[in-house]
C-alpha cells in the first residue's frame, strides 16, 4: 500500500509540472521554401516534441521510482523480520528461564531467585512477582520449620520429666502389682514420644539449611551406629556386616551421625527374623557415600519414593518407629547437596545410597 501510495503521489506531481512546463500547443517547425518536398515529411518523423519527451521523461521517473521502493521495502520487510525474529527469541528466552526455575524450585531450593535483567516489560515484571512470590514462601516453610524445632525442643523438658517419674517408682519396686502393667505401657508411650520428638527436631535441622561444617569421617559414624543399634539387631535376630573403607568428607558431624544412624536402624527394623544388612562406606574424588543394603518384605518400585515421606512406615509393623526416619535422610542429604537413590532388591528388602560432597566451611 505504501508502494502504491508513494508511485501515485509521484505521478500526480509530476502531471502538476507537465502543465506548467508544457504549452497546450506546440508550433510545428518551419522547412525552408526551396527544401525537397520528400526531406519535409522524414524531417517530421524525427523531430520528438516536448511532450513526448517529458512522457518519456516520466515513464522512466515512474519505473525507476518502482525499483527503487521496491527493493526499499523488501529491505524493510527483511529489517523488520530479523528484529522481530531477534525481539521475540530474547523474550522467549526470558520466559523460557522463568519456566525452567519454576520447574526447579521446590522446598529444598527456595532460596534461588529469577533475578531478570533486561527492559521493564512484561516478562520482567512475571519474574519479579515470582521472586516476590518465593520471598514469601521462603519465610513460610521458615516460620513452619522453627515453631517445629521449638516446639519439639519444647516438649522434650515435659515428656523427660514424665518419663523420669514413671522410672524412678518401677526402679524402686513402690508400684502396686495391679498399677505396674499400665505404668510400664505409658513408659513406653512417652518413650515413643520422645523419640518422635527427637526426630522431628533432626528434620527441621535437617531442612533448615543451617551446617556447621567440619571434617569427619562416614565409617566412623557407621561403626558408632552399629554399636548403638547391636543389641537391638541381635533381638530382632538381624545380622549386620560391613565393609567400611574411609569416607572422609567435610559436613556436619551431628546431622550426618543422624543420617548413618537413620539408615542402619530403618534396615534392622524393617526386615526379618534372620535377615542380614550389609553396610558399605567409599570415597571418590569428589564425595563419599554410604550404602545400606538389607533383606526385608518385597517393596512394590512405585511405593518407594513414598518410603521418604514424613511418617510413612510402609507395610511393615514398626513398634519403633515413628515413620520419621527416611524423611529425615534425605532432608540431610538435600541439605548436604547430596544425591539419594534407593530401589528394591529381587529377593525383598532395600538398598539405599546416599552421595555426599564436601560443604564448605565458614570464616
Amino acid at each position: 500500500m505504501l508502494l502504491v501510495l508513494n508511485w501515485v503521489s509521484v505521478h500526480q506531481v509530476l502531471d502538476i509540472h507537465r502543465q506548467v512546463v508544457l504549452p497546450d500547443t506546440v508550433q510545428q517547425p518551419a522547412f525552408p521554401p526551396d527544401a525537397p518536398a520528400e526531406t519535409a515529411p522524414a524531417a517530421e518523423a524525427a523531430q520528438v516534441t516536448p511532450a513526448e519527451q517529458f512522457e518519456d521523461f516520466r515513464g522512466a521517473v515512474l519505473h525507476d521510482l518502482f525499483s527503487r521502493s521496491l527493493l526499499v521495502l523488501l529491505a524493510v520487510a527483511a529489517l523488520s523480520l530479523a528484529a522481530g525474529w531477534w525481539v521475540a527469541r530474547r523474550s522467549l528466552s526470558r520466559i523460557g528461564k522463568v519456566t525452567a526455575t519454576a520447574r526447579h524450585i521446590n522446598d529444598a531450593n527456595l532460596h534461588d531467585r529469577l533475578a531478570l535483567v533486561g527492559p521493564d516489560d512484561e516478562v520482567k515484571e512475571l519474574a519479579d512477582t515470582f521472586d516476590a512470590m518465593l520471598n514469601r514462601l521462603e519465610r513460610a516453610f521458615a516460620d513452619q520449620r522453627r515453631f517445629t524445632a521449638q516446639a519439639s525442643h519444647e516438649l522434650r523438658t515435659p515428656m523427660t520429666v514424665q518419663r523420669t517419674a514413671l522410672e524412678i517408682p518401677l526402679a524402686q519396686g513402690r508400684v502396686p502389682a495391679d498399677l505396674e502393667p499400665a505404668l510400664r505401657r505409658a513408659l513406653a508411650a512417652t518413650e515413643r514420644s520422645e523419640r518422635l520428638l527427637a526426630s522431628l527436631l533432626a528434620l527441621a535441622r535437617g531442612e533448615s539449611g543451617m551446617l556447621d561444617p567440619h571434617p569427619t569421617d562416614l565409617a566412623d559414624l557407621v561403626r558408632g551406629a552399629v554399636g548403638q543399634i547391636a543389641d537391638e539387631a541381635q533381638r530382632l535376630e538381624v545380622r549386620i556386616s560391613t565393609a567400611l573403607s574411609t569416607a572422609p568428607l567435610t559436613g556436619d558431624a551431628v546431622l550426618l551421625g543422624q543420617l548413618v544412624h537413620n539408615l542402619v536402624s530403618n534396615a534392622v527394623r524393617h526386615n526379618h527374623p534372620g535377615g542380614s544388612i550389609r553396610i558399605t562406606t567409599a570415597r571418590t574424588a569428589v564425595r563419599s557415600s554410604i550404602e545400606v543394603c538389607n533383606t526385608g518384605p518385597v517393596v512394590a518400585a512405585d511405593d518407594v519414593d513414598d518410603l521418604f515421606q514424613p511418617f510413612r512406615r510402609g507395610t511393615t509393623p514398626c513398634r519403633n518407629g515413628s515413620g520419621l526416619g527416611l524423611a529425615v535422610v534425605k532432608a540431610i542429604t538435600q541439605t548436604h547437596h547430596g544425591t539419594l537413590s534407593a530401589h528394591p532388591n529381587p529377593g525383598g528388602g532395600l538398598t539405599l545410597r546416599a552421595e555426599l560432597p564436601d560443604q564448605p566451611v565458614a570464616d
